[in-house]
């Protein structure tokens, strides 16, 4: 987990990764962590689906389950904080242990199983709250549900009058059956009742969808087809990863779960740039294994808009945020550009065809 006051990495890595988790959730809750000390460039402002951000650079949903800490993670400088996984009733998830570190490769395998609160106590604690970033909520099923499509609806008319954004996870390798919303007629109906909940709300908040990056071609056209035929705001690509051919014989890599950090950072930018060849313009949040400047710049080159990360952190600390903005503003500026907005998507064919290739080269960048 990053390491806040009190805690260094080297302790925290110490310690059992779900324990030490719940240590820096901990921390952040009691204030221990620093805050930014100075604005971001303007370099990094930038606009996602009408949300005026002050950085692209987002925390991931799966850190903060329960939004507990929303508030500080947006003082540390992220530009938006994504909360959750949270489902209508509270489920303690997996049995323990269900977080495994490889650290040979800086990877994380989980199989954490939307273990959160439930609706009721994510509602209680963002309500009334003022976070200094774009707040999203990452919504779900409960895994003993009927009917998970209700489940997504439930969320969607629970948080839509607070959160700035929504985002429908049918991604997760965990729960069993999940990824089948991704499905050609189960995607139909799952978006065409989310959007009509949205609907009904006061705001028309966004609503983003979390695709896993264990689809094939084929796949990604189905999706790319039913969401652009839908008035869906964006897509967030990618979860974590069923397979391990990158990590295969490490230590922990045989855990089941998904996984993610460094060794999938080349799947999900593939998927990310087929995608956006895919929808065109529309919106896309892209995560998935970025542990640098030099990787981030990559992921928006290959597509997204905004990016997010979680896992990185484990290994490379909250510094490593600051040490991303700041790249990004020397990428900016190395192009000749304005902003980051103009650096978007000027990869996207290469990173579609060649993602080992543009991995290694994007690792080689001259930033700070």
């Amino acid at each position: 987990m990053p390491a806040v006051s009190g805690l260094t990495q080297q302790t925290l890595l110490k310690m059992d990764a779900e324990t030490a988790h719940g240590a820096t959730i901990t921390a952040l809750r009691l204030g221990l962590a620093p805050e930014q000390s100075h604005p971001d460039g303007a370099e990094l402002r930038t606009t996602l689906c009408g949300m005026e951000l002050s950085n692209p650079v987002g925390m991931a949903a799966g850190f903060d389950k329960n939004a507990e800490v929303p508030r500080p993670l947006a003082l540390l400088g992220f530009g938006m904080v994504e909360i959750g996984t949270v489902t209508p009733r509270p489920q303690t998830g997996n049995p323990k242990p269900r977080l495994f570190r490889i650290g040979q490769s800086e990877g994380v395998v989980n199989r954490m199983g939307f273990n959160n609160e439930g609706h009721d106590a994510a509602y209680a604690r963002l309500k009334g709250l003022r976070v200094p970033a774009a707040l999203g909520v990452n919504i779900g099923a409960n895994k003993d549900s009927e009917d998970f499509v209700a489940d997504y609806v439930t969320g969607v008319s629970r948080f839509a009058d607070i959160a700035d954004y929504l985002t429908a996870n049918i991604s997760s390798p965990n729960t069993p059956g999940l990824r089948n919303l991704q499905a050609d007629e189960a995607l139909r109906r799952l978006l065409g009742e989310i959007l009509s909940a949205r609907a009904k709300a006061k705001t028309r908040v966004p609503v983003f969808l979390k695709i896993a990056p264990d689809l094939d071609e084929t796949a990604l056209d189905a999706i790319a087809k039913v969401v652009l035929a839908t008035d869906l705001d964006g897509l967030i690509v990618s979860n974590t990863t069923i397979t391990r051919d990158a990590v295969a014989g490490q230590e922990n890599a045989s855990e089941t779960g998904g996984l993610s950090g460094k060794p999938l950072f080349a799947l999900s930018t593939q998927r990310l740039a087929q995608m956006r060849q895919r929808v065109g313009s529309l919106p896309i949040i892209g995560v998935g294994g970025i542990h640098s400047p030099q990787s981030a710049l990559a992921k928006i080159e290959a597509g997204a808009d905004a990016i997010q990360l979680y896992s990185a952190l484990v290994f490379g600390g909250l510094e490593l945020l600051d040490r991303i903005k700041r790249g990004l503003v020397a990428a900016v500026r190395a192009q000749g550009k304005t902003n980051i907005a103009e650096l978007v998507g000027t990869k996207t064919d290469e990173w579609a065809s060649h993602p080992q290739r543009h991995s290694r080269e994007s690792g080689n960048l001259p930033f700070p």
